[in-house]
């Protein structure tokens, strides 16, 4: 399977849209609103921004998973597949949980520079990718995310967290919220 005519800018510019829209966020954001809680999740908006972080954070792991699965031959990331959508209820009590306690660490103080790392790491692997690198893909658990798919190509995965920060986004109850 492959992908042609990766638009690396305009991968490149959806990180960067996150990244500046984030810190919109962070700096409209009343100090009431930030352990209120959100619409659709049981996380408060602190909690849910870390969430956000965490999907770019996730993309950074998951490069190098699909690096190594997209060398091997397709029924070993399709049984990888298969084993983690059945341990989607345990993926969903971490996710939750996790994202929960991380918030403390990564607090409003802490996940704006977090966000920057993060970003700045994904745009840099994305300049390192070769054409070879865009024809590679492999199966995903699609039942641990609504923007995962059964199966996925490095740009699907650069797309990802951009569509996973836009669909948490309008779960935010903070009155600094504009359309991005």
């Amino acid at each position: 399977m492959s992908e042609p005519n990766v638009d690396r800018d305009s991968l490149a510019a959806d990180l960067e849209r996150a990244r500046t829209d984030f810190h919109h966020l962070l700096g409209t954001t009343a100090a009431s609103e930030w352990k209120a809680p959100t619409s659709g999740t049981r996380w408060t908006n602190e909690e849910l921004l870390f969430h956000m972080v965490f999907g770019y954070m996730i993309v950074q792991k998951l490069l190098v998973i699909l690096r190594l699965f997209g060398r091997l031959p397709a029924g070993a990331s399709r049984t990888n597949s298969r084993f983690l959508n059945a341990a989607t209820t345990p993926f969903d009590l971490v996710n939750f949980y996790g994202s929960r306690l991380a918030a403390r660490v990564y607090n409003r103080r802490r996940m704006g520079a977090k966000m920057d790392r993060v970003i700045a790491s994904l745009q840099r692997s994305l300049r390192r990718e070769t054409d070879t690198d865009f024809t590679r893909g492999m199966q995903y658990p699609n039942r641990w995310d609504p923007y995962f798919r059964d199966y996925m190509t490095l740009a699907d995965i650069y797309r990802y967290p951009g569509q996973h920060y836009d669909h948490h986004r309008k779960q935010l109850t903070v009155t600094g919220v504009r359309e991005p």
